[in-house]
């Protein structure tokens, strides 16, 4: 590991762990301090001593306190003793971590309270006809105010930094949404391509079925012809539902799981809500067991929906899914209140087939229906009710 590394990983964990990096500056100190004024050891100089460097250990951790104590030991000092002490190197110090990490306050408190030390000190340790007197509350004076400089200057840098994080933390976060809902788009897009498929590719072959059964009686080469219709259908339905499987196939990451239904749709709104949308989930009514295909649109239907309002509502928007099981039919309502409906139908429903008209047809190729529109006073509601039958 070379310097610059060493260096990188020191900082990283006196950030991770500021009371024991400072702990270890002041226990430096402490002995730098024992070394140049040993005959404080055990005297009231040395106590003094100890308690103004003492406290720099929370500094970071808790500043307005280690200030605060301080303050107090070096009031102390200036009504006990009668010169100055080395440890004193404290109190710029601790001017320099409240600006930089304490309240905005307490930094310019801390500066005017010293100011308020250092004329007493002068006071009281340099007579006032003297030349020393000036040069001490200059230099004392400049150091105090180059402290509150620093700290306020690490205060702004800090402050960047966590604005920088912040927004690269919502960054992924919004990278991380466009991925589901790019994953959730395509998804639906294979389920609809694979239904047209299968209900075109299963339509020619019923229809050429019942053409070359009757036609069989009659004209054998019609039935034939019909034959060969249905084998090329069916094998082109093959040949596309493979392509499509195939996509599906590629993640192979993926864990198997069976076909989403209306039981685990709590589940989907738990996902939903660990992804960041304030949303909550309501279910009234006796619960029916739903057919496969009724079961998978209110899945669909829900899930459509609160990607809507991931994707329109705005990231203060909150959103209610309400499952009301009727005697005829299960009742789905998702309304959120953000700002997805200034946009319109269309700029809620996207441009390669999915949004509402993509649940309206779901709805009603299982024999529901389904409404979807504006709210009075802001936000956007999906109402939906599919039959426990199905389509009759």
């Amino acid at each position: 590991m070379d310097r610059a590394s060493r260096l990188e990983a020191t900082y990283e964990w006196s950030r991770a762990n500021p009371f024991r990096f400072d702990a270890l500056i002041v226990g430096a100190v402490g002995l730098v301090v024992v070394a140049i004024t040993g005959t404080y050891i055990g005297s009231m100089a040395g106590w003094i001593s100890l308690g103004l460097i003492a406290p720099l250990a929370w500094r970071r951790s808790r500043p307005v306190a280690s200030t605060a104590a301080v303050a107090v030991v070096g009031f102390a000092q200036l009504a006990i003793l009668d010169d100055l002490l080395f440890a004193d190197v404290a109190i710029p110090l601790t001017i320099y971590a409240l600006t930089a990490y304490g309240p905005r306050w307490a930094g310019r408190a801390a500066l005017g309270l010293a100011f308020v030390g250092t004329m007493l000190a002068g006071a009281k340790y340099y007579r006032l006809n003297t030349t020393d007197l000036p040069f001490f509350a200059g230099f004392v004076g400049a150091m105090l105010l180059a402290s509150w400089a620093l700290g306020t200057m690490r205060r702004l840098r800090q402050r960047e930094q966590d604005r920088l994080l912040e927004r690269a933390r919502l960054l992924e976060q919004e990278r991380s949404q466009e991925i589901r809902l790019a994953a959730t788009a395509e998804r639906a897009r294979i389920a609809r391509e694979m239904h047209d498929v299968v209900a075109h590719s299963l339509s020619v072959t019923i229809s050429q079925a019942d053409g070359g059964r009757y036609a069989a009686r009659t004209d054998p080469q019609a039935a034939v012809a019909a034959l060969e219709t249905i084998s090329v259908t069916g094998r082109q339905a093959l040949n596309d539902m493979r392509a499509l499987l195939g996509v599906l196939r590629q993640d192979d990451d993926q864990p198997l799981a069976p076909q989403p239904d209306a039981d685990i749709i709590p589940d989907l709104v738990e996902q939903v809500r660990a992804g960041g949308l304030d949303v909550s989930l309501e279910i009234t009514g006796r619960a029916h067991k739903l057919p496969p295909g009724p079961a998978l649109a209110a899945y669909r239907i829900v899930q459509e929906s609160l990607t809507n309002v991931l994707k329109h509502a705005g990231p203060t928007s909150r959103a209610w899914v309400r499952l009301n099981w009727e005697p005829q039919g299960l009742q789905i309502e998702v309304i959120d209140d953000g700002r997805g409906a200034g946009a319109g139908l269309n700029g809620i429903d996207t441009g390669d087939g999915q949004g509402i008209r993509g649940m309206t047809e779901r709805a009603t190729l299982h024999g529901g229906r389904l409404e979807a529109g504006p709210r009075t006073g802001g936000g956007f509601t999906v109402r939906a009710l599919l039959p426990y039958g199905g389509a009759s």
